[in-house]
């Protein structure tokens, strides 16, 4: 056999070592593929290919190891290395899809390698797709949505669920913001500087937690450096349908051992064109208090400004990496639709700071049993305000300290895994006229085991995790409100009864999952989990109103109670608390083998005791409650309909598929399609789920140029609750233009909603008032180095 090919010397080192592994790695005509990744799974060692596909690694503890081959537009291939095995040589196949390593999951797999779905964003699509909100850049990911709440706060909808059901994560610890109360709080994760975004569908609860029942949004960035290497990227790019400007840049360097990582952004807009409107731009005047008023062809109090920059220095070794790094976020928009009931608009905008700390490390171990250690530990300082003609309506506060500990064992009997243990305390409060929660704590401290073997072509994961979860609350007011005391302070109190809330709670979730390679070019997945999740604090103890839903919502620890003289009024519940559980399976289906390929998914997801908010066909507005069929002289138009959390057995179901063709050398086309079906199990549709969906997508690329041309269609939506109107059906055509001035250095043109078309976004709490935005095109340059 040529000398060339590759050679594995796995001659012990000693009796529990392999010696130096040493070899090459081809394409299929044999030619050797440069600056191929190779690494040892559950360690941080590591080598790359060089110009002649060679590579080595040093001496590995175990007699036997997993390595992990990966290149771009290549297969990524796992390979098992015993002690006295022969020579092996590693050949990696093209492939059309991108294949990703994923961070936020513990043991080692790329999107393709995982048996749960998992979608990552990165590189310049990520750039290509960007947006003012996380859920507007992730809108046409398969399986994933936008909340909408105009393009101010809106966030990514997985499969239905959203709000405290999907969580957002910062480099695997908790975005720490006020997103998942309520549909008018922006994330506070920025995608502008992210190196990816991986989303994770289905349940997660193994890796982040309870909360995860719907899925995972993790947004990795480099602000804790993991090497000393140089590069960056920075972007400048003004948008026409709301004058948005944008500039970004991010960079990591070293000094010796030491890693260094800058980064930051600033963003302006005003309020966006609505389809069909005037040519004519109209000049807009940002004041202290807000915004003047606007015209017709905009959407009022749509406007955001934001900056925010990020620090992070570590210490880079040869057993991994310790660093640590500091944010700052400071971000202001308006909140349109916000009113008070009726027909009644406010201008009110919102007014953000947060401050985070992250502590990450990854550390191989010199030790007998465990073989790597990996750290991360956050802490956001979070305030949000809501002003109101120039006066402080309503602040939340929000300080998480989260810490999770993931320890590496060596493998036995072939089996990988890791112990997790995760900590997380989040202090929650709102103070002001719409502080519809009381201020609550929540504690999580769990236990979780994930493993991992291969079978031959089966690789099968298996996972579980433990939790004690309690939430405490020692003022929460309710208001029994049965007659008119607004203006009769001495006796308002006699109305008002103080609980203190003490929840505690032990959910259990479990998972196990299968890849099969069962022919090349092929596998597919097959995953079953059981989580069992704590509703938040914001689902028990709810009561007040919510603007930004326009609801009056109260939450599932309350009853409503009827009185004899036809009012009503709230009280404690006196049934015992009831966790959300969940029983979801996957199937998979992917060939990424070649110029075509393909992801088939299919899911199904049994929701017990699922908590949403109900309808009560009543209305409650500051002192008054009133049945919608009495008949009486009060006037009616500040109320705001009372809907109360319920838990009731749900049902989730549909599938997402995408087909990638790379008909020639410069074409590419890819076609995309997503359904989700929501329904309570004794009847009813659930509310706000977004319809059916296909898009269609061709890329161009010859010399320095690239085009690419998409077309999403969303189907008519009318499987609604009783409550909704039907959404109608509308396509999106959207475009870009790039050309490469030189290396790293790039000039663009987006075009987005093409046709002009008046979209209303089904799963928005603003369908009725904020369509999608006109017309835009967007002008930019980019450059990396």
């Amino acid at each position: 056999m040529n000398k060339s090919l590759l050679w594995l010397a796995l001659a012990a080192a000693s009796g529990s070592a392999l010696a130096q592994v040493e070899g090459v790695v081809r394409d299929p005509a044999g030619m050797p593929i440069a600056g191929a990744t190779i690494e040892v799974v559950g360690t941080k060692i590591r080598t790359t290919a060089n110009e002649r596909g060679e590579f080595q690694l040093p001496q590995v503890k175990d007699k036997h190891v997993e390595l992990h081959v990966r290149a771009p537009d290549y297969t990524h291939r796992t390979l098992h290395v015993h002690e006295g095995d022969g020579p092996v040589e590693l050949v990696l196949t093209s492939t059309t899809l991108e294949i990703v390593n994923v961070v936020g999951l513990p043991w080692h797999a790329s999107n393709m390698e995982s048996a749960q779905p998992v979608n990552v964003l990165g590189g310049e699509t990520l750039r290509e797709r960007q947006a003012s909100t996380l859920g507007e850049t992730l809108k046409h990911e398969v399986g994933v949505h936008s909340s909408y709440y105009g393009p101010v706060a809106s966030s990514p909808i997985i499969r239905g669920l959203e709000g405290p059901r999907v969580l957002v994560t910062q480099n695997g610890l908790d975005a720490g913001d006020a997103s998942r109360v309520g549909p008018d709080h922006a994330v506070a994760a920025e995608a502008s500087t992210a190196r990816q975004i991986e989303i994770l569908r289905g349940p997660a609860t193994l890796f982040y937690g309870s909360g995860a029942i719907g899925g995972v949004v993790n947004v990795v960035d480099d602000r804790v450096p993991q090497s000393t290497d140089t590069f960056g990227e920075w972007r400048l790019q003004q948008d026409s349908v709301a004058d948005d400007q944008l500039v970004s840049a991010s960079g990591n360097t070293g000094m010796g051992s030491m890693g260094l990582h800058l980064d930051g952004f600033w963003r302006e807009a005003d309020n966006y064109k609505i389809p069909g409107a005037a040519e004519v731009e109209t000049h807009e005047e940002h004041e202290e208090e807000g915004h003047d008023e606007h015209s017709d062809d905009r959407l009022a109090n749509s406007w955001s400004e934001a900056k925010g920059f990020n620090a992070g220095v570590s210490q880079v070794m040869d057993e991994g990496f310790v660093g640590l790094s500091y944010g700052l976020l400071d971000r202001q928009y308006g909140i349109p639709g916000h009113g008070h009931g009726g027909d009644e608009e406010v201008d009110v905008y919102a007014d953000v700071k947060q401050h985070r700390l992250q502590f990450l490390s990854e550390l191989n171990l010199d030790h007998e049993f465990f073989s790597a250690s990996n750290t991360r530990f956050g802490f956001t300082d979070y305030e949000h305000s809501e002003i109101e003609n120039g006066e402080v309506g309503t602040t939340f506060r929000n300080e998480t300290a989260e810490a999770r500990w993931e320890l590496f064992h060596h493998p036995i009997a072939e089996w990988r895994g890791a112990l997790s243990l995760h900590y997380k305390h989040s202090d929650f409060e709102a103070i002001g006229e719409e502080a519809f929660t009381p201020p609550s704590e929540t504690g999580t401290l769990a236990l979780g085991l994930m493993e991992e073997r291969h079978f031959g072509d089966v690789l099968v994961q298996l996972g579980a995790r433990i939790e004690q979860v309690k939430i405490t609350a020692d003022n929460l007011q309710v208001d029994l409100n049965e007659h008119d005391h607004a203006d009769e302070d001495e006796d308002a109190e006699e109305y008002l009864r103080v609980f203190s809330i003490n929840q505690e709670a032990t959910p259990f979730s479990a998972s196990a999952g299968v890849v099969w390679d069962f022919t090349p070019g092929y596998n597919i997945g097959v995953s079953y989990t059981h989580a069992e999740r704590t509703p938040s604090a914001a689902e028990l103890l709810s009561f007040g109103p919510h603007i930004g839903s326009g609801l009056y919502e109260v939450g599932a620890l309350l009853q409503l109670v009827n009185d004899e003289d036809g009012e009503f009024h709230f009280d404690l519940a006196r049934s015992d608390l009831e966790l959300e559980t969940s029983n979801n399976i996957d199937i998979s289906l992917r060939k990424f083998e070649g110029d075509f390929g393909f992801i088939l998914n299919a899911f199904y997801n049994r929701i017990g005791d699922y908590y949403y908010l109900a309808d009560t066909g009543l209305t409650r507005e500051s002192g008054d409650a009133h049945d919608h069929g009495a008949e009486d002289e009060h006037d009616h138009s500040s109320e705001l309909p009372v809907f109360i959390y319920q838990a009731r057995d749900a049902e989730l179901y549909g599938f997402e598929t995408e087909f990638v063709w790379q008909l020639a050398a410069p074409l590419k086309l890819s076609l995309t399609s997503d359904y989700i079906r929501a329904q309570l199990v004794d009847g009813g549709d659930l509310p706000r789920i977004p319809p059916l969906r296909v898009g269609v997508r061709a890329e161009y690329e010859v010399g320095n140029w690239r085009a690419e041309l998409s077309s999403q269609h969303y189907f008519e939506q009318d499987n609604i609750d009783s409550f909704e109107t039907t959404t109608d059906a509308y396509t999106l055509v959207d475009m870009q233009v790039s050309y490469a001035l030189s290396d790293g250095l790039k000039i663009y043109v987006k075009g987005n909603n093409l046709t002009d078309e008046y979209a209303r976004v089904h799963a928005s709490f603003l369908k009725d008032k904020a369509p999608l935005p006109a017309r835009s095109f967007a002008l930019g340059v980019s450059g990396s180095f």
